[in-house]
């Protein structure tokens, strides 16, 4: 059993270590920058994902909300994913691809980003909720895994994995990285 986790633990390391080639810390710093002037400009963060990404997305929203690492101002963050209520109620009557548009439709407005997650690159319901901000002219940070599929998006932040847990701990450093920069750029 320890040799497994010892492979886990390295297999990890060894995807942390790609984080930094390419342009995946200039795109970090695009959406920072992003999220960081619409929440300037009076603007918020909606934030979605299925299962453990539902789970990364309101660990960046409590970050916001609350605080990170310092003393701040509350900042306007949403999770699409926490209302039961909302979205039991759209899948029932309108169908479960539609449990995260529906709120963007009612929650977002020009100059929000919405930021969907997701392992696979393939959930319906997080493809529609894209096409809704877009439509709504809300910008949009898309977080995925190393399958990228064609996405309208300001923002893409692929993982070097397909593997889900190892994508949902590569999302949780984005996360951390980006609550990080948009805190810093409300210190005061």
């Amino acid at each position: 059993m320890v040799e497994g986790f010892k492979r886990e633990i390295t297999e990890l390391a060894e995807l942390l270590a790609e984080l930094d080639k390419g342009d995946t810390l200039a795109r970090i710093e695009e959406a920072s920058r992003l999220i960081t002037d619409s929440l300037r400009s009076g603007g918020k963060l909606l934030a979605c994902g299925n299962g453990g990404s539902a789970a990364v997305a309101q660990h960046l929203v409590a970050e916001l909300v609350v605080r990170f690492r310092r003393e701040r101002e509350a900042l306007p963050a949403v999770s699409l994913s926490v209302d039961p209520s909302v979205v039991t109620a759209c899948a029932n009557d309108m169908g479960y691809a539609m449990v995260f548009a529906r709120q963007v439709a009612a929650l977002g407005k020009k100059g929000d980003v919405l930021l969907a997650m997701t392992t696979s690159g393939r959930s319906e319901n997080i493809a529609k909720a894209v096409e809704a901000a877009r439509e709504r002219g809300l910008r949009v940070i898309y977080l995925c895994g190393a399958d990228v599929p064609r996405v309208e998006a300001d923002v893409i932040i692929s993982v070097p994995s397909v593997k889900p847990p190892r994508v949902q701990e590569l999302h949780t450093l984005i996360i951390h990285l980006l609550a990080g920069a948009v805190e810093e750029g409300f210190a005061g």
